[in-house]
């Protein structure tokens, strides 16, 4: 039996109580519990609170913090302040994710197997493979090409036959681990993403400082159901909402300046990507009911993110002392 990890579960909820009630049961029915579990609840919910408080009665072994938000801060302002109460829990390991999603029964346990050496052998982000809400193997997008800014769309399963990890340079927030001391040099999840791209950022960040793995273990499973274009075998492209559009374009601007702090912009190659990325956001428009809207949050976001790459007052988050 390996030993327990100082370790936090850090979900970031909102407005989806029946999900989140499956996460816990799946919490609960595991064979090592976690020393801290932290809810962040975008809602402020009373009927989330209450269903934390049952969380904790039946979690034995756990300290369970509910942190209910003042306002909407989005995923990236969320996991921005688990990340933050976590860290000051004094735990070694953060393990990230929504509340869409359920753990299988020994994934802690397993979970531990891997992260004893990470420290180690500098691999102190860890991304664990999951499942889609239907049992098919998901396939995330691994292998981020910093000079456009997109992930590659064209790349193979990350495994071969008997290949245990595969380095990478990014992150998800859905199943994504991260040590303290990663937190510690390069800071909180930046919350001004919102939603979206805010773990590919933190991911390319945290490479810069460590050896990011993505570890040949299925620990999770998403549980929510998403309409989709199958493209391939294994490749879906999900529907979004006109919100996400929106944030998916204007966020290129934080990013760029990420890449520019670190002396990896290249604008043409950059301008590439975005252009790559408002063609993929136009296919997947074709399964939206309102279309001329989703074009405008397009727009409106390719916009403002020239906006944000020209703000002199910008500045990164800064590491934590």
């Amino acid at each position: 039996m390996p030993i327990v990890p100082n370790l936090a579960i850090v979900i970031v909820t909102y407005k989806r109580q029946e999900l989140l009630g499956v996460l816990f049961d799946s919490l609960v029915a595991m064979t090592m519990s976690p020393p801290h579990v932290v809810i962040v609840d975008n809602e402020a919910s009373s009927e989330t609170e209450n269903i934390t408080k049952d969380l904790a009665r039946r979690l034995s072994g756990s300290e369970v913090h509910y942190i209910p938000m003042a306002e909407n801060s989005g995923g990236a302002g969320g996991f921005s302040k688990g990340v933050d109460v976590a860290y000051g829990l004094g735990v070694e390991w953060m393990w990230l994710m929504d509340d869409d999603v359920k753990v299988f029964p020994e994934a802690l346990e397993r979970l531990a197997l891997w992260l004893s050496d990470c420290v180690a052998n500098d691999t102190r982000v860890v991304q664990v493979c999951r499942r889609n809400f239907d049992g098919s193997d998901f396939y995330w997008q691994y292998d981020f090409r910093t000079g456009l800014g997109i992930p590659n769309p064209i790349a193979p399963p990350p495994f071969a036959a008997g290949e245990r990890t595969r380095v990478i340079n990014t992150m998800c927030f859905e199943g994504g681990v991260v040590h303290r001391s990663i937190v510690k040099e390069i800071g909180l999840p930046d919350e001004r993403f919102f939603i979206y791209w805010d773990d590919t950022v933190y991911g390319y960040l945290a490479s810069k400082h460590t050896h990011p793995v993505l570890i040949n273990e299925t620990l999770m499973q998403r549980t929510r159901s998403l309409d989709n274009l199958k493209i391939g075998r294994i490749r879906r492209l999900n529907t979004t909402s006109d919100m996400a559009r929106y944030h998916i374009m204007r966020n290129r601007g934080y990013m760029a300046r990420y890449f520019k702090l670190h002396g990896d912009f290249n604008p043409v190659l950059f301008g590439l990507g975005t252009a790559l990325t408002m063609g993929k956001e136009i296919i997947r428009l074709v399964l939206a009911p309102a279309r001329r809207e989703g074009f405008k949050a397009l727009i409106g976001g390719l916009r403002d993110s020239r906006t944000l790459r020209a703000d002199k007052t910008w500045r990164p988050m800064a590491g934590l002392t």
